[in-house]
């Protein structure tokens, strides 16, 4: 099992950058396809990123796309999310997520492990 713990969510300016973090227990946090996904007042949980264990592949949101980089760091056992170019529309509470599948994809109920969240507002 894996537990993951957000930080470096906060208040921004539009077009401001910011980077998530994602720290997880576990020995085996390397074999773990890790995702980002948000989830904004009144809405779905919805897909953000990921990135694969056993190719690095990564597939990102079109609302997102070039705009945010997903990245992993095995020996600290962390997960990123770069964020830049931010907008209004990117407030929400962000979750980091793991699966131990090759590509659990933009899935919600594929994702076996899940943080608490962290806010992240953007004002315009």
């Amino acid at each position: 099992q894996v537990q993951l713990v957000e930080s470096g969510g906060g208040l921004v300016q539009a077009g401001d950058s910011l980077r998530l973090s994602c720290a997880a227990t576990g020995r085996t946090f390397s074999r773990y396809t890790m995702g980002w996904f948000r989830q904004a007042p009144g809405k779905e949980r919805e897909f953000v990123a990921t990135l694969s264990w056993i190719d690095g592949r990564t597939y990102y949101a079109d609302s997102v796309k070039g705009r945010f980089t997903i990245s992993r760091n095995n020996a600290k056992n962390t997960v990123y999310l770069q964020m830049g170019s931010l907008k209004p529309e990117d407030t929400a509470v962000y979750y980091c997520a793991g699966d131990t599948s090759a590509w659990p994809g933009v899935v919600v109920s594929e994702y076996d492990y899940w943080g608490q969240g962290t806010q992240v507002t953007v004002s315009s």
